[in-house]
C-alpha cells in the first residue's frame, strides 16, 4: 500500500471518531531564475514545480555573473498557444537596481507548461519554460548521485579540501529538491558543490524528492582530509573602500571595495566577500555598492594549501546626491481621421530623460494592464478608447509619476507589418564558412503604406538604419538581424542570419625547400647579415640563388646588387646590410674568377650605390 493512500485512509479514520486535525497548508515552494553576462540563456532556471502558491526570485546580479552592469527580465509568456496563460508576470533586474538586481514575487501556479522569456532586445533567445505537475500517476523517486573532487595523497586522502558535487534526475514530474548532510549534521537545501575542508574522516549523506513527493533512497559518499604538507599559514587579507565623500565621510552615490589578499607560502587560491550578511561571493573584480543605507562587508582568503585567513570586515554608508527623479513623456503617431482618432493603429513613444544618475529603466501599461519594460514604440490597434501609463526610474533609485496620454483607435488603415528579407553572400570554402569576408543584402516590401526604412543589427550591436549592403569582414561566428518599418508604423517581426567568417587561407610557400641558414652566406663567404624570411617563405639566400648558373662572376655580383636593392625599397634590409650581402658576393668568386686588383687580390667594392 502506498504511503499516499496510507495517509488519506488515516485522514478517513480520524474523521470518522471526530479527531480530524485541521489541514495543514503545502509549504509554499520557492522557484529561482539567475542572469549573468549571457543573452543567449539564462543562468539558471527551474524545471518543474508543484501547483499553488509560488515564491519567483529573480536574480540579476554580480554575484551571480553579470558583471557587465546589463538589465534582463524575466516575463511569463500570456499568448503563445499551448501554455497556461494565468500568470501575468515581468520584473526588471539590473545588477545596480535599488534591490541590487534581486526581486521576488509570488504568483500561483497551476498544471501545466508556463513559457518564460526575456524582452529585452537582443535578449530574445533567453527563454524556457517548466512543467507543473500535481505528481499524479508519479510514483518511481529521483536518481541522485556523488562526486568527490580534489587534490589526493597517495593513500587516496584529499589533500586540504575535498569538493562534493550533487547530481539529480527525475524522469516523471521533476526534480524538487536535493539534500546533503554531512558527518550526521543537519539536511541542507544543495544550491552548489559542497567543499569541506575540515581534517578528519568524513560521511556525506544525500538524497532528492521530486515534484510528486517521492523521495530517494538515501546515498552516502566518504572520504578523509587530511592537512597540506608544508603551508600551515593562512594569507593576508584586506580591503579598501574608495569613492566620493561628503563632509561626514558617507559615500555619494556609490562605494567600491577593493580587496586584496597575499601568501608566501602555497599562494592565495581564492578570495570571497560577503555583502550585508548575503551569500558568500567569489572576488574577481572591484564590488560597486550603490543602494543608499549602511554596509557591512565581511571578507576573507584561503590559499592553496587549504588554509583560510581570519574574516576581516569594513563598514561604511552610502548616500544618494540625486534625489530627482527622471523627466519623462509621451508622443502619439499614426494616420487620424477628421475627427482625431488614429485609423488602424496608434504607436506610443515613450522618452526619458535624467540629468542626475541617468535613466536605468522605463515602463508603460496599457489600459491598467501589468507593467512592462520598454524597448521600442509601443502600438495599440485594438479598436477603442485606450489610455497608456508610462513612469521612468533612474540609477538612484528616483521613480518619476506616472504620466499618460488618452486616445482612440479605429478600426481601417494599415494594420499589416512590411515583409523583410536576407541574402547572405561572399566566396565560401567546404563548410559553407565565408572566406575573408561576406556582404548582407536586405529587401523590404510593404504592399499598402509602402516601406519607411529597414534596420539591422551585427551581433551585439545596437540598431542601425539600412542604406546599402552591409560588409562583416570580423572572424568568427555572427548573428544579423533585420526588421523594417512601414509608413503607418507598423514593423515586421526580426529576421535573423547566422554564419561564420573565416581567414583567407595563406598563399603557397615559393620557396618549400627555403634556405635556412643563420646568416646570408655566399660561396662560403659569411656576410654576417641575419638571413630573414623575405615573404612567401623565401630567405635572403634563397633570392640570391647561389646555386643558379651564371654567365660570368660579373653577372652574379649585378644578379646580387639588384635583389639586396630590391629588398632595402621594401624595407626587408637597411643600406649597411645590402653593402655586406654585396661584398660577401663580390668576395664569392661565384660565377667565374673576378678580375685581381693592383696587389694581386681580389677586387671588392664596400659601397654600393
Amino acid at each position: 500500500m502506498s504511503p499516499r493512500l496510507i495517509a488519506v485512509l488515516l485522514a478517513v479514520g480520524l474523521a470518522v471518531f471526530g479527531l480530524a486535525t485541521p489541514a495543514v497548508a503545502a509549504p509554499v515552494q520557492t522557484l529561482t531564475w539567475t542572469g549573468n553576462n549571457s543573452t543567449t540563456e539564462y543562468a539558471s532556471a527551474p524545471t518543474g514545480a508543484r501547483p499553488g502558491e509560488t515564491t519567483i526570485v529573480f536574480e540579476n546580479s554580480e554575484a551571480t555573473g553579470n558583471t557587465t552592469g546589463m538589465s534582463h527580465t524575466l516575463t511569463f509568456d500570456t499568448s503563445t498557444p499551448g501554455y497556461n496563460h494565468d500568470v501575468s508576470l515581468n520584473i526588471l533586474a539590473n545588477p545596480f537596481d535599488p534591490a541590487n538586481g534581486r526581486h521576488e514575487a509570488v504568483v500561483t501556479l497551476t498544471p501545466g507548461k508556463y513559457r518564460y522569456y526575456c524582452t529585452i532586445p537582443g535578449h530574445t533567445a533567453m527563454a524556457g519554460e517548466f512543467v507543473v505537475s500535481d505528481g499524479t500517476g508519479d510514483t518511481t523517486a529521483p536518481e541522485v548521485t556523488a562526486a568527490v573532487a580534489g587534490d589526493r595523497d597517495p593513500s587516496g586522502s584529499y589533500l586540504g579540501s575535498a569538493t562534493v558535487t550533487l547530481s539529480a534526475t527525475d524522469a516523471g514530474s521533476g526534480v524538487a529538491s536535493v539534500e546533503y548532510q554531512l558527518d550526521g549534521g543537519t539536511w541542507t537545501a544543495y544550491t552548489a558543490p559542497v567543499v569541506v575542508s575540515t581534517v578528519g574522516a568524513h560521511m556525506l549523506h544525500h538524497r532528492a524528492t521530486d515534484v510528486a513527493g517521492n523521495t530517494s533512497a538515501e546515498g552516502m559518499a566518504h572520504f578523509t582530509v587530511v592537512d597540506r604538507p608544508g603551508d600551515t599559514t593562512a594569507p593576508a587579507v584586506s580591503a579598501s573602500i574608495t569613492g566620493s565623500q561628503d563632509a561626514a565621510g558617507n559615500y555619494l552615490d556609490v562605494a567600491t571595495a577593493r580587496i586584496t589578499a597575499s601568501d608566501a607560502g602555497s599562494g592565495v587560491a581564492s578570495v570571497e566577500y560577503q555583502l550585508d550578511g548575503g551569500a558568500w561571493t567569489s572576488y574577481t573584480a572591484p564590488v560597486a555598492v550603490t543602494a543608499a543605507g549602511m554596509h557591512m562587508l565581511h571578507y576573507r582568503a584561503t590559499d592553496v594549501a587549504g588554509n583560510v585567513s581570519p574574516e576581516g570586515m569594513a563598514h561604511f554608508t552610502v548616500v544618494k546626491s540625486d534625489t530627482t527623479a527622471p523627466v519623462v513623456s509621451a508622443s502619439l503617431s499614426g494616420t487620424q481621421d477628421a475627427e482625431g482618432h488614429y485609423v488602424g493603429k496608434a504607436v506610443v513613444t515613450v522618452t526619458a530623460s535624467d540629468a542626475g544618475s541617468g535613466v536605468a529603466s522605463v515602463e508603460y501599461r496599457v489600459d491598467g494592464g501589468a507593467w512592462t519594460a520598454y524597448a521600442t514604440p509601443v502600438p495599440v490597434t485594438a479598436a477603442g478608447a485606450h489610455t497608456v501609463e508610462f513612469r521612468a526610474s533612474d540609477v538612484a533609485g528616483n521613480t518619476s509619476p506616472a504620466g499618460s496620454v488618452a486616445f482612440t483607435v479605429v478600426a481601417g488603415g494599415d494594420t499589416s507589418a512590411p515583409s523583410v528579407s536576407m541574402q547572405v553572400s561572399g566566396k565560401q570554402d567546404g563548410g559553407w564558412n565565408f572566406v575573408g569576408q561576406t556582404t548582407v543584402t536586405l529587401t523590404a516590401v510593404d504592399e499598402q503604406s509602402g516601406v519607411d526604412f529597414v534596420e539591422y543589427k551585427v551581433d551585439s550591436a545596437a540598431w542601425a538604419r539600412y542604406s546599402a549592403p552591409v560588409t562583416v569582414s570580423a572572424l568568427g561566428a555572427h548573428t544579423v538581424r533585420a526588421r523594417a518599418t512601414d509608413v503607418a508604423g507598423n514593423v515586421s517581426a526580426e529576421l535573423t542570419g547566422a554564419f561564420t567568417v573565416v581567414a583567407a587561407a595563406p598563399p603557397p610557400d615559393a620557396c618549400p625547400d627555403s634556405d635556412t641558414r643563420e646568416t646570408v652566406v655566399i660561396g662560403g663567404v659569411d656576410s654576417q647579415v641575419a638571413n630573414i624570411d623575405t615573404g612567401r617563405g623565401c630567405t635572403i639566400n634563397d633570392v640570391i640563388d647561389e646555386n643558379a648558373e651564371y654567365a660570368s662572376h660579373d653577372r652574379f655580383v649585378k644578379h646580387v646588387k639588384a635583389v639586396t636593392l630590391e629588398l632595402v625599397g621594401n624595407g626587408v634590409l637597411s643600406t649597411g646590410d645590402r653593402n655586406r650581402i654585396v661584398t660577401a658576393a663580390i668576395e664569392s668568386g661565384i660565377g667565374g674568377t673576378p678580375a685581381a686588383g693592383p696587389d694581386g687580390k681580389k677586387a671588392g667594392v664596400l659601397v654600393v650605390s
